[in-house]
């Protein structure tokens, strides 16, 4: 089965670099992020490995509390 995008590579990425990879698809043929997002997700399915969730660029702890200067205390 033919896959109508480009792959990022030119040839489809193995399913264990597929899941580690962020973009599996050549961005310069999509006009929006969003037209980009769902190809990539038709993608990830296509290889049949798991889908990036929303929040998958966000670190999953909270930023440090910035340090307590020594003249508030």
């Amino acid at each position: 089965m033919d896959f109508k995008y480009r792959w990022k590579n030119g040839a489809p990425p193995s399913r264990d670099q597929a899941a580690q990879d962020g973009n599996l698809l050549d961005e310069s043929q999509f006009e929006t992020p969003e037209d980009h997002q769902m190809a990539e997700n038709m993608a990830r399915k296509h290889l049949n490995v798991p889908l990036q969730t929303a929040d998958a660029n966000t670190p999953p702890l909270p930023k440090a509390m910035p340090e307590e200067r020594e003249d508030q205390l």
